[in-house]
C-alpha cells in the first residue's frame, strides 16, 4: 500500500527557526518544533537553509545536525546548496536526502556528479516552475529521485509532462484541494505552514484524510480487540517501557475505547478503575507517552507498549512508577550500556564532588591537555598490545582506554547518549 506522506518545513535563519522563506520572524523555539514534529504523526520534516554567508551557513548546518540528532523522521535539507561538498555537508548531518533548487545555472552537472557519489535516492529538486522538466527531462529521470514543488499552480501541468513522483509544499489547508492533489497517483505527499504549526492535529487530519480514501502512515492493530484475553473486568493489562532504554515506567489498564483512542491519537490511553473513565496520560500533566509499539504477549493477555515518555510517568515525580525497592541481591550486570553509564556517571560524580587521592580528580585538576596525554598513551599501548596478541593484555588495554576517553567525555560535556546519536547516523 502507496501511503501518502505529510511534511512540515523548517525554515532557518542564522541558526534558528523562523515563520518562512519571505518571512524572517522567528517562528519559536527549534528544539521544541523538532520534538512536535518527532511525535505527532509528521511523516517528514523538509530544512531549508536561507544563509547568506559562508558563516551563517556553517550556523544553519550545525543547527540541521542538531535537529538530526533528536529528529528521528526522515529529514531533507535544502537551500545554498551550490556545490558537491554542500551535498556532502547535508548528508553528513545526518540528512536522508538533499533538496536542490531547479533555477540553480549549473543543477544539471551538480545532480549527475551528485548521483554517482551519493545515490540517486538521495537527491530532489524543487521547482516553482517546469522549465527543468521542459529543458533537461531526460537528466531530471535519470538522476533525479524525486521533486518537490513549491507553486501549487504546476501540479497538473507537472503530472501531465511526466511520470517522476513529487511532493507539494503549499500555504495553509484548503481541504479539497489537498484531497484532489493527494489522490493524485504521482503526489507523494503533502505539506506546508499548516502541517508544520504546532496547533495542528497532525493525528486528526490523517483521519479526516483516510474517511476520504486517502492512506497515511497511522496506528492500525494487526489484531482486533476481540482476540485479546480479557481480565474480569473486561480490561486488558499493559506494561509501559520507555523506548530507548526500556527501563518499565508503569502499569496500566485499557478497554476497548481506549486502546481504539491509543491507535487513533499516538498517545497512550487509559481506561481508569477508580475514576471509571477513560484518561490519555499526561492530558493534564503535560507528560504524554507517545506511542512507539504495541506487544501482545504469547497469551494474548498482556500489552507491551514502547513509548516516547515526556517529562515523568509517575504521579509523584519520579520517571518510573517503579522506585520503591524491596528486596535486593548484589549482582554484577553484564549489560554493556549500564556498565558504560555506571562509568561515566561515577566519573561525572568524581569531577562534581572531587575526593583527595583520586586519580580521577587528578586528572580534573590538570586540565585538558593531561587528559588528552594520557588517551594518546593509552591508546599507544593498546596498540602495542593488540601487535604481541595476548588476550588478555588486550582487554585490559582497551578498558584503560574506554576510562580515559569517558574523563574526556565528561570533561568536554558529552554524553553516551551523544556517541550513540552520533553513530545511528553513521
Amino acid at each position: 500500500m502507496e501511503y501518502k506522506n505529510l511534511i512540515a518545513v523548517m525554515c532557518l535563519k542564522n541558526g534558528m527557526a523562523v515563520t518562512s522563506r519571505e518571512n524572517f520572524e522567528i517562528a519559536g523555539d527549534w528544539k521544541e518544533l523538532a520534538k512536535f514534529y518527532n511525535e505527532s504523526g509528521v511523516d517528514k520534516l523538509y530544512v531549508f537553509d536561507l544563509s547568506d554567508t559562508d558563516m551563517e551557513h556553517e550556523i544553519n548546518l550545525h543547527t540541521m545536525k542538531e535537529l538530526c540528532r533528536i529528529i528521528e523522521i526522515p529529514i531533507y535539507g535544502a537551500g545554498n546548496i551550490k556545490q558537491l561538498d554542500d551535498i556532502k555537508k547535508i548528508l553528513y548531518a545526518g540528512c536522508k536526502g538533499v533538496i536542490l533548487n531547479s533555477e540553480e545555472h549549473d543543477l544539471i552537472p551538480l545532480v549527475q556528479e551528485a548521483d554517482k557519489r551519493f545515490g540517486k535516492e538521495k537527491i530532489l529538486v524543487s521547482m516553482e516552475t517546469v522549465d527543468l522538466i521542459f529543458k533537461h527531462g531526460k537528466e531530471v529521470k535519470e538522476h533525479i529521485h524525486k521533486l518537490v514543488v513549491l507553486n501549487e499552480d504546476i501540479v497538473e501541468s507537472l503530472e501531465n509532462i511526466t511520470d517522476i513522483s513529487f511532493s507539494v509544499i503549499l500555504s495553509g489547508c484548503k481541504k479539497e484541494r489537498w484531497i484532489e492533489i493527494l489522490k493524485k497517483d504521482c503526489v507523494t505527499g503533502i505539506g506546508g505552514d499548516y502541517v508544520s504549526n504546532p496547533e495542528t492535529d497532525v493525528m486528526k487530519l490523517k483521519r479526516f484524510l483516510s474517511s476520504e480514501g486517502i492512506q497515511t502512515q497511522k496506528f492500525e492493530s494487526s489484531m482486533d480487540w476481540s482476540e485479546f484475553k480479557l481480565n474480569a473486568d473486561g480490561l486488558i493489562p499493559v506494561i509501559v517501557q520507555d523506548y530507548q532504554t526500556c527501563e518499565v515506567l508503569m502499569l496500566a489498564y485499557m478497554n476497548e475505547e481506549a486502546y481504539n483512542t491509543t491507535l487513533a491519537l499516538g498517545k497512550m490511553t487509559y481506561y481508569s478503575r477508580s475514576r471509571q473513565e477513560l484518561w490519555i496520560k499526561g492530558e493534564t500533566s503535560g507528560h504524554f507517552q507517545y506511542v512507539k509499539s504495541l506487544t501482545i504477549d504469547c497469551d494474548k493477555d498482556t500489552i507491551l507498549a514502547n513509548v516516547s515518555q515526556v517529562g515523568a510517568a509517575c504521579h509523584t515525580g519520579n520517571p518510573t512508577c517503579f522506585f520503591q525497592e524491596l528486596v535486593k541481591k548484589e549482582y554484577i550486570t553484564k549489560n554493556p550500556l549500564k556498565i558504560f553509564e555506571n562509568v561515566y556517571n561515577s566519573i561525572a560524580q568524581r569531577k562534581q564532588q572531587p575526593r583527595e587521592g583520586s586519580y580521577t580528580n587528578y586528572l580534573f585538576d590538570k586540565g585538558l591537555d593531561k587528559i588528552l596525554k594520557k588517551i594518546g598513551e593509552e591508546a599507544t599501548e593498546l596498540v602495542i598490545a593488540a601487535k604481541n596478541p595476548e588476550p588478555e593484555d588486550i582487554k585490559y588495554e582497551i578498558s584503560d582506554f574506554l576510562y580515559h576517553m569517558m574523563v574526556l567525555m565528561v570533561e568536554t560535556g558529552i554524553t553516551w547518549e551523544d556517541i550513540v546519536e552520533e553513530l545511528n547516523q553513521r
